[in-house]
């Protein structure tokens, strides 16, 4: 099989391989974290997906301290052209407000065709190799079958997303939750008003306000509701409607399916799960992104070693802490006394929420600072509960 090479080498051809020791089904940031990091360790790796590149999709788009971490173990660094760091994460409510600094490091927001780009690039140097608007359609005991053709490999990935056809071919579609909220991205043209990721709490829903570059904010509202948009939630919050006021909307608005998910396996067989195929984290949580990269090193690892428990287990760590602060975060979302209650305690509390944010951050200090502070706020919201 042989494709015409595009641009300044136009007339050199590139001979396509038909086999690998890495398939990997899905071309977004997790499929091309996973080849880069396979890469890096000297396997052969063959990406396919049923779009075209920048591959585009509702998410926060931003990357946590310990995601920006993995990114530059994969050689990938974000320039500040197309993109804004972030020092913290502030709750905005009705009545309270209350940031903190994340303990060391800072998160960077980039818009995801930017970070889509960037990867991209990287594989492309490393020697991966594509096959777009490629869909796979039936895996094959020495491969998949993509595009009507046969592609043997080794091991078979399926980094394609929530929706995961992997998943379903290989039987791995078995649920311990399965939880869903509706989440839809705008960005506008404004300059960025703080160097937080901020979110708004409204009634029965979040909205998650990211500086993605110099001058361009990216808005996302998470919801049970899916009729819930961006326009509506501006509305209803006056102060984030008051600083978009007049801002020119930069891009169509797009949704996505959002919430926490945990599969009984992610791996049978040649077949391994990663990125969101394996399991979400509510977007609340700001942490998919970084989950997806971390969980593509302890692949690579894995399959080096050719031990697929290890990835298994890491890839359940790795999902942990934000499930656990995910299920606290929507417990506010489900009762606005109790939101009420914590936002003003934690504004009360400054150093509560920088520990709590510590934790969130994977900061191995954080832990038993938090236990110590959290019991006396958990004795004083039951009291509050039943007086």
């Amino acid at each position: 099989m042989k494709l015409q090479a595009l641009g300044p080498e136009a007339n050199r051809v590139i001979r396509l391989s038909n086999s690998a020791d890495i398939f990997v089904a899905g071309g977004g940031p997790a499929g091309l974290a996973v080849a880069i990091a396979a890469r890096q360790v000297g396997f052969r790796v063959i990406v396919a997906d049923y779009q075209q590149p920048p591959i585009d999709k509702a998410c926060g788009e931003g990357l946590m301290p310990e995601g920006v971490e993995a990114l530059h173990q994969l050689g990938v660094y974000i320039p500040l052209a197309v993109s804004r760091p972030f020092q913290g994460i502030r709750f905005i409510g009705a009545e309270h407000r209350v940031d903190a600094r994340f303990p060391s490091g800072h998160g960077v927001a980039v818009r995801r065709t930017a970070l889509h780009s960037l990867l991209l690039d990287r594989a492309a140097k490393l020697g991966v190799e594509f096959r777009w608007r490629t869909r796979v359609t039936a895996l094959n005991a020495n491969g998949v079958l993509a595009g009507g053709k046969l592609i043997q490999a080794k091991w078979i990935v399926g980094a394609d997303g929530s929706a995961s056809m992997i998943r379903r071919l290989a039987g791995l579609d078995r649920w311990i939750f399965n939880s869903r909220r509706f989440g839809f991205r705008r960005h506008f043209r404004v300059a960025p008003w703080s160097d937080y990721t901020e979110v708004y709490w409204g009634k029965g829903c979040q909205a998650y306000v990211t500086p993605v570059s110099p001058q361009e904010v990216s808005v996302a509202v998470l919801s049970r509701d899916p009729w819930l948009r961006v326009n509506h939630i501006v509305e209803q919050i006056p102060e984030l409607g008051s600083r978009l006021q007049g801002a020119e909307a930069t891009a169509m608005e797009r949704g996505a399916i959002s919430g926490n998910s945990a599969l009984w396996r992610i791996y049978r067989g040649r077949v391994l799960l990663a990125g969101d195929a394996s399991g979400t984290v509510d977007a609340i949580t700001g942490d998919g992104l970084s989950i997806a990269v971390r969980q593509a090193l302890a692949l690579s690892s894995a399959l080096k070693a050719g031990d697929l428990s290890s990835y298994a287990a890491a890839n359940r760590r790795l999902a942990m802490r934000p499930l656990v602060m995910s299920s606290l975060l929507l417990s506010l979302d489900r009762y606005p006394w109790l939101r009420k209650r914590v936002l003003r305690a934690l504004a009360g509390d400054p150093e509560l929420f920088q520990g709590l944010l510590a934790l969130h951050a994977g900061s191995r200090a954080a832990p038993s600072y938090v236990c110590r502070r959290m019991l006396p706020l958990t004795l004083q919201l039951f009291k509050s509960s039943i007086s």
